[in-house]
């Protein structure tokens, strides 16, 4: 039986500009119906990095809506409630988080920070790339996750594992 809940995601990074972004576009398409996606930042940048948008958009990934905003948003009261929060970037997982709503399940899902990359603007979109392929294997393993029918502790341990997955910066995938 399908599970007719929708689930609210929350990928957050420090800037908000790359990884996060290009995570809630994916799963805006991916994981459309079931899931909804946003981002956020801790220290937003207050834009999208134009390779993100340009990878995203080459992809076949929705860019429209998409900005640079702070976790704050999605923190205070009346906020949408997330029933996930995933950190992909290593130093937001490291920052001490506000309280979210609910208590959504959380798991790190770090991967290197395309925007750090410095060189030809061919080495910076090939960064891009390798993050986009990272996050897009990440989201279908968790979209292909009976959610309804596993209890929290093992959906913890499989995004988790998840987290893990090739291209993992960090070993210490503990909640977010």
């Amino acid at each position: 039986m399908p599970d007719p809940h929708t689930y609210n995601v929350l990928f957050l990074c420090t800037g908000n500009s790359a990884r996060s972004i290009l995570a809630e576009s994916i799963l805006r398409k991916d994981g459309a119906g079931r899931f909804n996606a946003f981002s956020a930042g801790s220290k937003p940048k207050g834009s999208v990095n134009r390779f993100a948008l340009h990878c995203l958009e080459r992809a076949g990934y929705p860019v429209d809506d998409l900005r640079s905003k702070s976790w704050d948003e999605f923190a205070g009261p009346g906020a949408t409630q997330m029933d996930f929060v995933f950190t992909v970037c290593d130093d937001a997982h490291g920052e001490a988080c506000p309280v979210w709503p609910g208590h959504p399940i959380s798991a790190h899902w770090g991967i290197e920070d395309p925007a750090r990359v410095e060189g030809s603007d061919i080495e910076k979109e090939t960064a891009f790339v390798t993050a986009l392929r990272f996050l897009k294997n990440r989201i279908g393993a968790f979209t292909a996750l009976p959610v309804a029918s596993l209890d929290k502790a093992s959906l913890r341990a499989q995004l988790v594992e998840i987290g893990q997955s090739e291209g993992a910066t960090s070993p210490r995938n503990s909640a977010a």
